[in-house]
C-alpha cells in the first residue's frame, strides 16, 4: 500500500497563495447561499467548517517574529 508524503517543501509564497485561494473560497460559499435546499446548506457549513479549521492549523504553524531584547513595538 502506498505511504503518504510527509515532507512538503512549500515557500511562505505557497502557503501565502494557499490562504488566500482558501479564504476566496470561505467568501464564495458564504455568499452562494441563497437558494438552496437543506441538504446543500448542511454541505456549505461542512465545508465552511474544514476550511477554518485548515486555516487556523495553518496559522498555528507560523513563526511571528518578537525581537528578543529591546522594545516590542507591534501594529
Amino acid at each position: 500500500m502506498p505511504q503518504y508524503n510527509d515532507m512538503f517543501e512549500l515557500s511562505v509564497e505557497d502557503i501565502d497563495l494557499i490562504e488566500v485561494s482558501l479564504r476566496r473560497a470561505m467568501t464564495s460559499l458564504a455568499v452562494g447561499a441563497l437558494c438552496e435546499s437543506e441538504d446543500e446548506n448542511k454541505q456549505r457549513n461542512d465545508s465552511l467548517h474544514r476550511i477554518q479549521d485548515l486555516l487556523g492549523r495553518l496559522h498555528d504553524q507560523k513563526i511571528f517574529y518578537r525581537p528578543k531584547s529591546g522594545v516590542y513595538v507591534g501594529g
